[in-house]
């Protein structure tokens, strides 16, 4: 897990801790002392802590003009033990919206088991977006994730989608395709 890295590509557009409007402003990070893990596996120091033990991610890009974000994800996503969607809603999303981001990017390949609870998180953030004409999208969480994320019906509130290529594309041009799709699934 120490080899798995944010994306990286992106750094000359967009970098969390420099931004003041993100809830990561001011981190300053280790190449090379490795302190945090998921278990008793070492992550690599470039993912941020936002409050689970088992669940850590990276804001990719926060476009405020165009209201999304693109955010990465890495290790256990646990709601029944640590409540890990209350911590992401709370620290990470509410800030995000409070900047008036309403649509989320959330890259959940490297989200190796998902473990459901409740739905009250999931119900608020889906209401908190749809009242600003907003959405979330999973994108390529594993099938073996997906199936206990489905299991719950979470994607209700969360929707799930695969794009495999997506590191091919620049952060505005994967939200548009993105946001096409979504608008032409209402449209059919």
């Amino acid at each position: 897990m120490h080899d798995i890295e944010p994306f990286y590509n992106w750094r000359h557009i967009y970098v969390s801790e420099e931004d003041e409007h993100s809830p990561f402003y001011g981190r300053q990070y280790s190449e090379f002392e490795y302190s945090q893990t998921v278990y008793n596996y070492y992550i690599h120091p470039q993912w941020d802590d936002f409050g689970s033990k088992t669940l850590y991610l990276k804001i990719l890009i926060a476009d405020y003009e165009e209201k999304y974000a693109i955010i990465e994800m890495l290790g256990e996503w646990n709601d029944a033990i640590e409540n890990d969607v209350m911590e992401l809603k709370r620290e990470v999303i509410d800030k995000l919206m409070t900047e008036g981001i309403y649509k989320f990017i959330i890259v959940a390949e490297n989200v190796l088991n998902f473990h459901s609870s409740e739905k009250d998180y999931y119900e608020e953030w889906y209401e908190n977006c749809a009242d600003e004409n907003g959405w979330t999208i999973i994108l390529n969480m594993p099938e073996q994730t997906q199936y206990d994320f489905k299991k719950l019906k979470l994607n209700r509130y969360l929707e799930l989608m695969e794009l495999d290529n997506w590191r091919i594309y620049k952060p505005y041009h994967l939200f548009k395709k993105i946001d096409g799709e979504l608008n032409q699934r209402l449209v059919v």
